[in-house]
């Protein structure tokens, strides 16, 4: 006897097999695919994994797009956990902000943790209002004064990150406005 398919009964193909199949299913069929197609290169990265980094940036909205593109310029995409706050190393290290930071180290252990990160990326950024406010609007007077004032704040950031996880790569920078960044030893 010959096995008969039931058009209604196929709940995956019935459309199709009645022919109620448009142009508007089939573009819309296509577009699923495509995009199905496009993120499964970060399908590959799931919630425990192993990532590059944990990238530290500002809250300041100036900043988001050109640390968003300089971490594709470093082929980071997808690679990445990112940590949000005032002033980013500044935030972590400055005495003002001391309430907040156990909320950093604890995302980086947990960064750590879940997501095999071998760096910290620290970017600080000109213009940047938590540093007026952490060290005073004398310590940002000028581009030079400004730099040292970050360079200090990067370096004591790099030495808290070494005491407490010694096996992690650190790098910090500070970027302009503009995106163009300056990286610190």
């Amino acid at each position: 006897m010959k096995d008969v398919i039931h058009i209604s009964s196929c709940t995956c193909c019935g459309d199709l097999l009645r022919g109620a199949f448009s142009r508007r299913h089939l573009v819309l069929s296509a577009a699923a695919f495509s995009a199905a197609a496009v993120l499964s290169p970060y399908r590959a990265f799931a919630a425990e994994g192993h990532y590059e980094a944990m990238v530290l940036g500002c809250i300041d909205p100036r900043l988001q797009e050109p640390v968003h593109r300089y971490t594709r310029r470093r082929g980071l995409t997808g690679k990445f956990s990112q940590f949000v706050i005032a002033g980013a190393a500044v935030g972590v290290v400055a005495e003002p902000f001391k309430d907040w930071q156990k909320a950093f180290w604890d995302n980086l252990a947990t960064s750590i943790q879940l997501h095999h990160i071998k760096k910290v990326i620290a970017i600080d950024h000109r213009d940047c209002g938590a540093a007026k406010i952490a060290y005073g609007p004398e310590k940002v007077a000028n581009p030079k004064i400004e730099t040292e004032t970050h360079r200090t704040a990067m370096a004591d950031f790099r030495k808290q990150v070494g005491e407490r996880q010694p096996a992690l790569k650190v790098e910090t920078g500070l970027m302009a406005l503009n995106g163009r960044i300056e990286m610190f030893a």
